[in-house]
């Protein structure tokens, strides 16, 4: 499935906010527009629908999934018991991926991937090379012995791009964590209106 490859931090200055998913550098938020030659001048005020497409972006590129798939993330929040936007939150930071993103176990969900890919990752002993799989309350993530070992695994560890959940039990450098509760709103790594990604897809 394609990816996006281009530049990460003309994504995040694109859209004015901190993806720590997409890369764990830093942004330079001293220039708060968006790329081109005009610096952010002549800009025309943006409509609801800009407002409402540029927050959808800013999960669809943190998490690094496609339209597609994002689009089936949210219907099926809507067909959920309960709140959309937790629904959705909860799809979003459950996914396999993401969890060994959020463990520390990489500096960014696009090598979290790569490593469940290639086989790493052990899901309650088990290895589970597909990054979309959904971890439940009760289940352990823990890196294989040769991923212990490779470099940037390492490095992860000992410098994490964010501090570990409090929906996941295990202190930051541990090579295994549990997810013990799920994941809310107010837990997200990232500065985004769910409520104008809710009514994106409302219209």
């Amino acid at each position: 499935m394609a990816r996006y490859r281009g530049p990460r931090l003309r994504v995040m200055r694109s859209l004015g906010t901190q993806l720590p998913g997409l890369s764990a550098k830093i942004w330079d938020e001293r220039r708060p527009y968006p790329p081109g030659m005009h610096q952010g001048k002549h800009r025309s005020k943006p409509s609801v629908y800009g407002l409402q497409l540029k927050e959808k972006q800013k999960l669809r590129f943190n998490y690094g999934v496609l339209e597609k798939q994002f689009k089936r993330y949210v219907a099926n929040s809507f067909n959920a018991k309960g709140d959309p936007a937790q629904n959705l939150v909860e799809s979003l930071e459950t996914r396999l991926d993401n969890v060994v993103f959020r463990s520390g176990f990489a500096r960014s969900i696009p090598q979290a991937r790569q490593l469940v890919r290639h086989g790493h990752i052990r899901v309650n002993d088990k290895k589970v090379n597909i990054p979309s799989y959904a971890v439940t309350v009760g289940e352990a993530i823990t890196l294989s012995k040769k991923a212990e070992s490779l470099t940037t695994v390492q490095y992860a560890l000992e410098n994490p791009s964010l501090l570990r959940p409090d929906w996941l039990e295990g202190d930051m450098g541990d090579k295994m964590s549990k997810m013990v509760a799920k994941p809310s709103k107010d837990s997200l790594p990232l500065k985004v209106e769910l409520k104008a990604v809710i009514e994106f897809y409302s219209r």
